[in-house]
């Protein structure tokens, strides 16, 4: 499996256990505790994997961010939390901040 395949397991396994933290009520649910426990150790376990390969700087970059997005977007949908002007704007120059990472920094695979 390559780099980015772990990435973007790591990804998705931090936003599920990022949204079931507040499922979780402070870890007073079963369920969503085992998912925010389960989902963490999965996403840095992955990340390990992905440091193999590529620089730590680049990695954090691309993970947070895109975890930034998908965690407001899966916010949105289960918790009805609508983020306002800022926030969008906010999450474009993020979006766009990777972008110029991947498009411009001669550390992408190094």
């Amino acid at each position: 499996m390559t780099s980015y395949a772990y990435l973007a397991i790591a990804i998705v396994a931090e936003v599920a256990a990022t949204s079931a933290l507040k499922a979780s009520a402070q870890f007073s649910r079963v369920g969503p505790s085992i998912i925010v426990v389960l989902g963490y150790g999965v996403a840095f376990y992955c990340l390990a994997l992905v440091l193999k390969e590529l620089p730590v700087g680049i990695t954090y970059a691309v993970w947070s961010g895109a975890g930034v997005v998908l965690v407001t977007l899966v916010s949105m949908w289960l918790y009805q939390q609508t983020p306002d002007l800022a926030a969008i704007i906010g999450m474009g120059l993020i979006i766009s901040g990777v972008a110029v990472i991947h498009l411009f920094s001669s550390n992408i695979g190094a």
